[in-house]
């Protein structure tokens, strides 16, 4: 649009938003529509509230409508992408029941079929006499949830795989397999433009860079992203929810996940699965991720209402796959990631660990210095740990120390040799 704006006459509508122009029409709203014309019509980008003159007038709902349009925009084709970055859905939340009426009444074709009918149900139970102020409040809430979470379907742009692996080259050292695995996965997803039926199940020690390769993904595929500890969970409605009936009842972490994503695209974490089966025999969390990795859908009991999982894309890590359950293990594409050489630790220290770490603390690479001799006293100490994150501690405590320095002596720059740098890390 480039901040022009036409006039044309609005020959045809995109169905999207014909329930928006009628409850436009009902809420007998002057309004001014922004856009450019095409030959079937005129393409609306943009809606403002005016008075009688014309002039834009500053009302609430301005924001309202926004937040109606991106979410309508958000909705429709790729290939049709209007290209109005001026609409940011995320400026308003729909939390009174006025809004979230308005949203299902206006905007509602941005939601899947069986959230639409699902949210026109719970908007007629916050209606209705017979029911509790308790259930009343959980009604409410899980429309508030549930509305402000952009439902987009199973379409996923192109992702250039050259970008990707300079992302990969950039965050990870090595895991030559790990990268081609995710490689393979960007141009399936390019040449189907959906996401693969397996995630990724990423077998190793501690501290190798698992949860790094899932954060890189999750950079590559431009998601946000979301963990979950399968160690702290014992109890399967942890994840799945707890149902209304019960005055304390909430939303499962999943659910929640969706809920603090704002999207139902969304990379999930999946921690230590080897602890997945931690449950008793009667309740075991892992049940409740089956129908989460089978993408066809998951139930939350708070919610009542079928998720569309076909967004998600899961990653997890373990340390021993032969804890993992067969039937959860069949939901992935298992990679094992061996432990790092000496040789390769030395290089991770020298180009990952200590640029890291100097980058967050603000210094310059000529400020601390660590010679060869000291690197090697390092790996030498922590050789009987595995993977890196002792070597991440270590650069932290030299750099911390040549800082301290630094400001204290008025140095330019600390060089560390293997004496000095034994000695540090023992202090």
């Amino acid at each position: 649009m480039g901040g022009r704006e036409y006039t044309a006459n609005v020959l045809e509508i995109d169905k999207r938003f014909i329930e928006l122009m009628n409850w436009l029409k009902m809420k007998h709203m002057t309004v001014r529509l922004s856009g450019a014309p095409k030959p079937e019509g005129f393409a609306v980008y943009k809606i403002r509230v005016v008075d009688s003159g014309g002039k834009t007038v500053l009302k609430t709902e301005d924001s309202f409508l926004q937040f109606a349009m991106g979410r309508l925009f958000a909705s429709q084709a790729p290939e049709d992408e209007p290209g109005d970055d001026d609409v940011k859905p995320e400026d308003l939340r729909l939390t009174s029941m006025p809004e979230m009426t308005n949203f299902v009444d206006c905007a509602g074709a941005s939601l899947p079929a069986d959230i639409r009918s699902w949210a026109h149900r719970n908007i007629e139970l916050t209606h209705s006499s017979v029911i509790s102020t308790e259930e009343r409040r959980h009604a409410q809430r899980a429309l508030s949830i549930m509305l402000n979470i952009q439902w987009k379907g199973d379409y996923f742009e192109s992702i250039d795989p050259v970008e990707a692996r300079r992302i990969l080259d950039e965050e990870l050292y090595g895991m030559e397999k790990v990268k081609q695995r995710i490689i393979e996965t960007i141009i399936q997803i390019n040449r189907t433009h959906t996401l693969p039926a397996y995630g990724l199940l990423l077998v190793g020690p501690a501290g190798i860079g698992k949860s790094q390769v899932a954060y890189a993904v999750a950079r590559i595929l431009k998601l946000p992203w979301t963990s979950l500890d399968m160690s702290t969970i014992r109890d399967p409605e942890a994840l799945t929810g707890t149902p209304r009936v019960y005055s304390n009842a909430k939303p499962g972490r999943i659910m929640e996940a969706f809920a603090q994503a704002g999207t139902s695209h969304l990379v999930f974490i999946i921690n230590e699965l080897d602890k997945a089966d931690s449950g008793n025999f009667s309740s075991n969390p892992a049940d409740a991720l089956l129908t989460l990795l089978d993408n066809l859908g998951f139930t939350d009991n708070y919610m009542e209402c079928m998720i569309p999982t076909g967004g998600v894309y899961p990653i997890a890590t373990a340390n021993d796959k032969s804890r993992i359950s067969l039937p959860l293990m069949s939901r992935f594409a298992v990679i094992d990631i061996p432990d790092y050489t000496i040789v390769e630790k030395k290089i991770i220290f020298q180009r990952f660990s200590l640029p890291k770490v100097l980058k967050r603390m603000g210094m310059k690479s000529e400020e601390c210095i660590v010679e060869d001799d000291a690197v090697d006293v390092i790996i030498d100490k922590y050789k009987d740990q595995s993977g890196c994150r002792d070597l991440e501690q270590a650069a932290e405590h030299l750099a911390a120390n040549a800082l301290y320095r630094i400001e204290t002596q008025h140095t330019d720059r600390v060089v560390f040799d293997a004496a000095m740098t034994e000695k540090v890390l023992e202090m």
